[in-house]
């Protein structure tokens, strides 16, 4: 596992992704791109079989339905005011969302990222004792 950043976010090390993340991001190594399309291409040449963009498009599947393989999986989450871009998109394997209820359409990323995580180690049974 690791936290792939690219483009905004300050590469790491930073103080401001240490307190964000409650200095976890000592326990998960990071590495930076300058680009979400050249963070794909390096994770796909080291065998990441599997992208997935978290975004609400017309071609969006519910989180729960898709099987996340263990073999590689990259998780794609966007900007939260501009989403993933559209270059991006076409470069994903699937694009999921989690269904929401109410007026928004989506969760913030914080929040996203949460539950699609967990749902990914759950189908992989990394959360049975």
């Amino acid at each position: 596992a690791e936290v792939t950043t690219w483009a905004s976010p300050p590469p790491p090390p930073h103080p401001k992704l240490a307190k964000t993340g409650f200095n976890a991001i000592s326990a998960v190594p990071p590495r930076h791109f300058g680009s979400t399309l050249a963070a794909l291409s390096a994770l796909r040449a080291e065998g990441v079989v599997h992208v997935a963009a978290m975004e609400t498009t017309g071609r969006s599947e519910s989180y729960v339905a898709v099987d996340y393989p263990r073999s590689g999986v990259a998780l794609v989450l966007g900007n939260e005011e501009v989403g993933v871009d559209m270059a991006v998109l076409e470069q994903c394997d699937r694009i999921v969302e989690i269904p929401t209820l109410g007026t928004k359409n989506s969760l913030n990323v914080a929040s996203a990222a949460s539950v699609v995580v967990f749902e990914v180690l759950r189908k992989w049974g990394a959360l049975e004792r």
